[in-house]
């Protein structure tokens, strides 16, 4: 299994919508997916900005591929991101799983 991580912020006075369009968005897109395991969004309260991060969770390289694309270290982005964003990561981080209980 392989988790995927990204991170991106926010205005704190734009978090609780972002955290519904992602809800209304993303959950359907990766869930979608064939090989897509799980999707869990987290956010942190930072001061001036709100942190976002999605941790995926897919049962191979080929689902993500699926879902990304051919270059899949590179951050997919939704139509509204650029709406509620001040700051993103434009790649992601795999890891692979070794352990979990």
């Amino acid at each position: 299994m392989i988790m995927r991580v990204w991170r991106g912020w926010t205005r704190p006075e734009d978090a609780a919508d972002y955290e519904r369009y992602m809800e209304e968005m993303a959950l359907p897109a990766y869930g979608n997916v064939e090989g897509n395991l799980a999707v869990y969004m987290a956010r942190r309260d930072d001061g001036d900005r709100v942190e976002f991060a999605m941790f995926t969770v897919w049962d191979s390289i080929e689902a993500i591929e699926r879902f990304a694309g051919p270059d899949y270290e590179r951050a997919v982005f939704f139509p509204e991101d650029e709406r509620f964003l001040v700051d993103k990561e434009l790649t992601v981080s795999h890891y692979e799983i070794y352990g979990s209980r």
